[in-house]
C-alpha cells in the first residue's frame, strides 16, 4: 500500500502543476478595448439547416456596434428554409452576403470546404468566424474581439460559452465542459503554446489563412476547421486573447445527454491530430486526472485515508481558485459551487468518449 501512495502523491503533485500553471490566466487582468480601432471585418458563419437560428440570432450580429463589417453566411446545401432566411435578410441589409453550396457539391471536405468559399468572398482582410446558433454577448462582441489584432497578432482567440439554464444538470455540465476546455487553451496560449480554439468565437486574419494554403493539411479530416487550423497556424507570437466580457458568444446548447456526448466523441477524435507535444501535453493532464482519482478511492479504504484526504483538500483549493477566477472572466461563477462532482463526471465521460471512439468512428457536421 505504500508503493500505491508514493504512486498517488507522484501523480498528484503532476496533476497539481497543472493547475498551479493555470494560475497564470485566473488571474489574468480582463480587458476591454476602445471603439477607435475600427478594422475592416468579416464575420463568417456556416450555416446547414439552421433557418430558426438565423432568425433569432443574424439581427444580433447585424447590429454589432462597429462602422465597417460585413456577414458572409454560408448555406452549407440545407434541406430545410436557411436559404429562403438568408435571401430575406440579404433584401433588407446590404451588409449580409450569401454563399450557397450546392448539394453536389457537399462532398468536398463537407464544412472546410464550403467556409473556404465563404472565406474567398469575403472583402475585408479581418475574418471573424461563428456558429448560426451563436448569441454575441453584447454589441460590443465585434469590437472587443478585432481590437486584439495587431502588427503581429493575425489570430484571436475568444471564449464560446453556452447559454445557461441554471435548472438544468447537463447546461451545468456543458458549461463546465466548456470553461474547463477554455481554461487549458488560453492557458496554454499564454505559456506560448497555443494548441486550438473554438469556431463559436475564433478570428484570424485572410493573410494568415492563405500563408496556411487553407485548410490544405487537415482537409482529410472531416472536422476541425477551428482547432486544427490554430493548432497548425498559431505560435507564441502571433496569436492574442481576447478576455473581455463584451467578447464573448455563446450556444444553444445540446438538450439530451446522448447529443452532448456525440458532439464531445467529435470534438476528441480531433486532438488525435494536434502537434505531438501538444498531444503529449493533454494526455499526460488527462491521464493524471485519472489515475489520481482511481488511486484517491484506492487509499480512501486503506491506512493512509487521511493523507489521500488532505492531498485532495490541497488539489480542490487550487482547482477552486483556477474555477472561480476563469469563471468570473466568462459569466460561469455558479460553476464554482458544483466542479468537484462535475468534475468525477467529466472524467468518467471522457474515458467512455475514448473507449467509444476506440470502437468506431463518430459522425461528423451534421
Amino acid at each position: 500500500m505504500l508503493t500505491i501512495l508514493v504512486a498517488f502523491v507522484i501523480i498528484g503533485l503532476i496533476n497539481l502543476s497543472y493547475y498551479l500553471g493555470f494560475f497564470k490566466f485566473a488571474f489574468a487582468p480582463t480587458d476591454s478595448f476602445p471603439s477607435s480601432k475600427n478594422l475592416p471585418v468579416s464575420v463568417i458563419i456556416c450555416a446547414k439547416n439552421e433557418a430558426e437560428n438565423l432568425r433569432n440570432f443574424l439581427p444580433l450580429i447585424l447590429s454589432q456596434d462597429h462602422p465597417n463589417f460585413e456577414v458572409v453566411v454560408i448555406n452549407d446545401a440545407s434541406t430545410d428554409d436557411t436559404l429562403e432566411v438568408l435571401e430575406e435578410f440579404e433584401a433588407a441589409n446590404p451588409k449580409v452576403k450569401i454563399v450557397n453550396v450546392q448539394n453536389n457539391e457537399a462532398f468536398w471536405a463537407n464544412k472546410k470546404y464550403a467556409l473556404t468559399l465563404g472565406i474567398k468572398k469575403a472583402k475585408k482582410p479581418y475574418l471573424l468566424f461563428t456558429d448560426a446558433d451563436c448569441r454575441p454577448e453584447s454589441d460590443r462582441w465585434l469590437q472587443e474581439m478585432s481590437a486584439h489584432f495587431e502588427e503581429q497578432k493575425s489570430i484571436v482567440l475568444g471564449y464560446g460559452g453556452y447559454l445557461i439554464n441554471t435548472r438544468s444538470p447537463l447546461n451545468k455540465l456543458i458549461r463546465f465542459e466548456t470553461l474547463f476546455t477554455a481554461i487549458q487553451y488560453f492557458s496554454y496560449a499564454s505559456w506560448g503554446k497555443p494548441y486550438m480554439g473554438v469556431g463559436r468565437n475564433l478570428a484570424y486574419t485572410s493573410e494568415e489563412f492563405y500563408r496556411q494554403n487553407g485548410f490544405a493539411n487537415h482537409l482529410h479530416v472531416k472536422a476541425g476547421d477551428d482547432d486544427l487550423f490554430v493548432n497548425g497556424a498559431a505560435n507564441k507570437l502571433n496569436t492574442a486573447l481576447c478576455l473581455s466580457p463584451g467578447g464573448i458568444t455563446r450556444s444553444v446548447p445540446k438538450e439530451d445527454l446522448k447529443s452532448w456526448f456525440q458532439q464531445k466523441r467529435r470534438h476528441v477524435s480531433i486532438a488525435t491530430h494536434y502537434k505531438l507535444e501538444h498531444k503529449f501535453l493533454l494526455g499526460v493532464f488527462y491521464t493524471s486526472q485519472l489515475i489520481f482519482w482511481i488511486l484517491f478511492f484506492v487509499l480512501l479504504f486503506s491506512t493512509y485515508w487521511q493523507v489521500a484526504l488532505i492531498f485532495l483538500a490541497i488539489r480542490w483549493i487550487v482547482q477552486g481558485t483556477v474555477f472561480y477566477n476563469s469563471g468570473k472572466k466568462f459569466g460561469e461563477t455558479d460553476l464554482f459551487w458544483v466542479f468537484p462532482f462535475l468534475e468525477l463526471f467529466l472524467i468518467w465521460a471522457q474515458l467512455g468518449i475514448f473507449i467509444a471512439n476506440t470502437i468506431s468512428k463518430p459522425i461528423h457536421w451534421k
